[in-house]
């Protein structure tokens, strides 16, 4: 699976992302920006501290993370079952 090696965060809750297979570009988060913990990301430092947690998840602080692998599907237009069919396959080839 596709690990991010790289995030920066864009204006208006958008995210830049680079993985370790090549794919980059932006993701639009902007619709999870009313919602719940998310509005946490109003306050511009707490949206512009995204880093990269130790198991490769996007994290703003320790109570807020998104999942590499759904960004990752949005990042490339892949549906679930594309991406991880994709992975399924390379692993039974090995």
């Amino acid at each position: 699976m596709p690990k991010p090696v790289e995030v920066k965060a864009l204006a208006n809750f958008r995210i830049w992302l680079r993985y370790d297979d090549g794919a980059q570009g932006e993701v639009d988060l902007s619709n999870l920006a009313d919602r719940g913990v998310f509005k946490a990301w109003h306050n511009p430092e707490v949206f512009n501290a995204v880093r990269l947690g130790s198991h490769g998840a996007v994290e703003w602080g320790s109570d807020l993370d998104l999942c590499p692998d759904s960004l990752y599907m949005q990042l490339t237009g892949e549906s679930p079952d594309q991406y991880f069919q994709r992975f399924k396959t390379a692993h039974a080839n090995v």
